[in-house]
């Protein structure tokens, strides 16, 4: 019968090498991820920032008809990312007004449908969806 030992060593946290494009958090969560490479002729170049998240997504809405509504998002990102707007998957002209908000005025019938706003920026994108109900009012 054969018989093996085993040492095992514990280093503290400040001890262990970080490998690079790594960054250590103080706080003993899990490191980050490095920042993601954009391709550029003859070679490759850092894009600092982060992709774009929701803070405030679409939720569901009901309106009566002739009335207004505004869908509302709040949305983070570095660089400032860029919203569009689509209804049941046609992009929607986007009038420049508050940024995070889409107004739906006099609402008709055919304004019913699936709302969705993506967020994008050269890091990445990130889509929100809501059902937007139009009733009719007597």
């Amino acid at each position: 019968m054969h018989s093996v030992q085993t040492t095992l060593t514990l280093k503290k946290s400040s001890d262990v090498a970080v490998p690079p494009g790594r960054v250590r958090r103080t706080d003993g969560g899990p490191a980050a991820p490095p920042p993601k490479r954009l391709r550029v002729h003859g070679g490759e170049q850092t894009v600092p920032g982060t992709p774009p998240a929701f803070l405030r997504k679409l939720k569901n809405a009901a309106v009566g008809t002739g009335c207004d509504i505004r869908l509302k998002v709040a949305v983070s990102g570095s660089p400032v990312p860029t919203l569009a707007w689509y209804r049941n998957n046609v992009c929607l002209a986007q009038e420049s007004g508050e940024y995070g908000a889409l107004w739906i005025r006099d609402c008709k019938a055919a304004d019913a449908g699936v709302y969705t706003c993506i967020a994008r920026n050269p890091i990445g994108e990130s889509r929100s969806s809501a059902v937007l109900a139009v009733l009719e009012v007597e």
